[in-house]
């Protein structure tokens, strides 16, 4: 008995991963992402992180403009070497391609979400947000469990350092004006 081959995607070429890699690799477990031109496999998510999504998400289509969407499951290219997935985004509704699209460009992004989990804890809290900021996000929120409860970080993109600064931390309540106004109880 043999066993299995590995499959192709296993051995990274030379330079690593592109972007458009992802759409062309065969057998992907889902949501893989790419990360300075690696691939980068989630773990199973808690019912926190899943909850917290689905709240979230449910405050933000009810409150989003028209000219916004708000998708999940979707990868946004940063860059050649850089295609993440948040739990959350907030697009322009004119860069739906349609039903075969894979991933939207950063320029189209207003809002990035990154619900925190014990495997993604450093690129959540670091690579994620520099890189997000790199590429011109104007928004980015990151929301930690507070034994159970969601903390959600707010910022902003400061245009003076390209980086983004806290623009405000909540805890039972998340009400802002900014991106556009939104007010939802926080589990």
């Amino acid at each position: 008995m043999s066993a299995e081959p590995y499959p192709d995607w296993i051995r990274p070429p030379a330079g690593g991963w592109t972007a458009d890699d992802l759409d062309r690799l065969p057998d992907l477990p889902p949501h893989t992402q790419l990360i300075d031109g690696s691939l980068v496999f989630v773990s199973p998510q808690t019912k926190f992180h899943m909850r917290t999504i689905r709240a979230l998400e449910r405050a933000l289509v009810a409150a989003a403009p028209e000219e916004w969407e708000v998708w999940r499951e979707m990868t946004v290219k940063l860059n050649a070497r850089n295609r993440p997935e948040p739990d959350l985004l907030v697009v322009d509704a004119r860069s739906d391609t349609g039903p075969r699209q894979t991933f939207c460009l950063a320029a189209d992004v207003l809002l990035a979400v990154e619900v925190v989990s014990e495997e993604s804890m450093e690129r959540d809290r670091d690579t994620k947000p520099r890189k997000y900021a790199a590429a011109g996000i104007p928004h980015f929120w990151r929301v930690e469990s507070d034994e159970g409860r969601p903390v959600v970080y707010v910022y902003e993109l400061d245009p003076a350092t390209g980086g983004y600064g806290v623009a405000g931390i909540h805890h039972k309540v998340l009400k802002l004006d900014r991106p556009f106004p939104v007010d939802v109880e926080l589990g």
